[in-house]
């Protein structure tokens, strides 16, 4: 059963967590109006932990930066052959450009 207050899109935008010493570059696979997978270096496990906050720059296609505030859902390391992790965040009260963004991926 979809726990997902809304539909996921699928996208390929670039990101920066803010506040990190190294591996600061994310990759955004999918993303709604409150919620980012995001895709990551291989990650500590203190790193992402669940109900910890995550900042992120998130580059939009035209170059644009928006700022995100986030709250750590769950994290999952991948398999050795693909060692990324997987991390699924919340947006903590997305900014209204972020919002209008999202609208036009539909």
């Amino acid at each position: 059963m979809e726990r997902r207050r809304e539909a996921r899109i699928t996208v390929n935008l670039k990101a920066e967590r803010i506040s990190c010493t190294e591996n600061c570059s994310v990759f955004i696979e999918n993303l709604s109006e409150t919620g980012i997978n995001m895709i990551t270096a291989p990650a500590k496990n203190s790193e992402y932990i669940p109900g910890s906050e995550v900042d992120l720059e998130l580059e939009l296609n035209s170059g644009k930066i928006i700022n995100l505030n986030c709250n750590v859902k769950w994290a999952v390391d991948n398999s050795p052959e693909d060692p990324a992790s997987n991390v699924g965040l919340e947006i903590i009260d997305p900014p209204a450009e972020y919002k209008e963004f999202v609208r036009t991926l539909h």
